[in-house]
């Protein structure tokens, strides 16, 4: 279940400060999927076996994963390594310090990284890594043998890559605004993956919503709460409205 190698390799650049330099590549709109129970428990799955290996969520405890439809039996058999119990926070198996030594720092945390985006790089933080798990591409040239679109120099491989295979981008220059630039028209498959195209990006959609909804847990309890607190004072403002012109009709 846990893929040791890839997941290691991840704390080479996620959510590193090179983050803030941000990228002109066009951000796809990430499917909204933080209510459909489905996803987010098959996002989680992802979560703990592609990242959980590497980088923690220690602002976050197994435990709120009920809250997706999970029982904690499910949670303790599919989802935890052996030593943790449902009430801890989810922590990376590797060593600190072996992280420190081989990586020259601690893998970062991911618990609130599809928050952050959107402060660092001004983009929507579910569109960003929505995009950057879909726009990896083989290149030799890297010393990971990976390169991505969205951005570009990534110190990450590609940790979903056995899923989607490897591909290579099909790209046309064009002249924008009096220079030549690369437009992106389509993908080559090169090696297949264990999943299809379609079902990869629906893969991802599903982690990028965990990874969305385990940032803000309650944030869609507080936009339902927020709703009806405004249809509440709506009409508050129609009856006070009426109340105080049935008070002051007579008044002359």
């Amino acid at each position: 279940m846990k893929k040791w190698i890839v997941g290691c390799l991840m704390a080479l650049g996620l959510v590193s400060n090179s983050l803030a330099a941000g990228s002109t590549f066009p951000m796809d709109k990430a499917p909204n999927l933080t209510n459909d129970m489905a996803a987010l428990q098959n996002g989680a799955k992802l979560f703990v076996n592609y990242c959980l290996s590497c980088h923690s969520a220690s602002f976050f405890r197994y435990n709120r994963l009920t809250e997706i439809g999970l029982t904690e039996r499910q949670i303790r058999d599919n989802l935890m390594f052996f030593s943790d119990r449902v009430g801890d926070p989810m922590k990376a198996n590797i060593n600190p310090a072996q992280a420190k030594a081989w990586f020259g720092a601690q893998p970062p945390d991911l618990t609130l990284v599809a928050r952050s985006r959107a402060a660092i790089g001004g983009h929507s933080g579910p569109d960003y890594l929505y995009t950057l798990l879909r726009t990896y591409f083989r290149d030799d040239s890297k010393l990971t043998g990976w390169d991505n679109l969205a951005f570009p120099n990534i110190g990450m491989p590609n940790p979903l890559w056995e899923l989607q295979g490897e591909r290579r981008p099909i790209l046309e220059t064009v002249t924008s605004h009096g220079q030549e630039v690369q437009v992106l028209r389509g993908w080559e498959q090169v090696k297949p993956g264990t999943l299809s195209p379609a079902e990869y990006d629906r893969a991802v959609a599903e982690l990028v919503a965990f990874m969305e909804w385990m940032a803000e847990p309650n944030r869609n309890d507080r936009v339902r709460l927020g709703v009806w607190v405004l249809i509440f004072l709506g009409v508050f403002t129609v009856v006070a409205w009426r109340l105080n012109a049935a008070y002051w009709k007579d008044v002359k």
